[in-house]
């Protein structure tokens, strides 16, 4: 079995910052990294809801909608991806995060958090979304990172894959 692209990179040097996850069949997907993982707590659930739906929001109704396929939280809760349609570099989405980061910290609510738009309408956090959101608008800006280190694996059937 072949293992996840994302399972070969090295987590314990990854630092917050915009990555290329895959390139492939004519779709990008961006690795928003908002903490470093395990060294830094992960983005509380109820925070991470709330940027899920703001930055959603933002992307399909920015100037780039017509190429934003998916916008969503990683399951470990240390930033989002972002899949959009081939085309876009980590310098464009930098500046794109940065303009919806910028977007999210005036808002005053979080949409689509009743019940007949949320399946979990309870589970939000506006003003720690925010935090959150100041902090990697400030590392963005000013510790950009973008390159990932890649791990080589060994499969239980003793296969190697490695992404150098």
């Amino acid at each position: 079995m072949e293992v996840i692209q994302s399972f070969t990179i090295d987590h314990t040097r990854l630092k917050p910052g915009i990555y290329v996850s895959r390139l492939d069949r004519g779709f990008t997907t961006f690795d928003l990294r908002i903490t470093e993982p395990n060294k830094e707590p992960a983005v509380a659930p109820a925070a991470m809801h709330s940027l899920e739906h703001l930055m959603a929001t933002w992307f399909r109704n920015s100037r780039v909608k017509d190429d934003v396929v998916y916008v969503g939280p990683m399951g470990c809760l240390t930033g989002m991806y972002i899949i959009m349609r081939e085309g876009y570099g980590v310098e464009e989405m930098r500046a794109l995060t940065m303009e919806c980061l910028e977007w999210i910290l005036r808002q005053q609510a979080v949409p689509a958090t009743t019940p007949s738009t949320c399946g979990n309408c309870l589970l939000h956090d506006l003003p720690m979304c925010q935090w959150e959101s100041r902090r990697y608008l400030e590392r963005l800006r000013n510790d950009f990172h973008c390159e990932y280190t890649k791990l080589q694996v060994v499969l239980e059937d003793g296969m190697k894959f490695a992404d150098a």
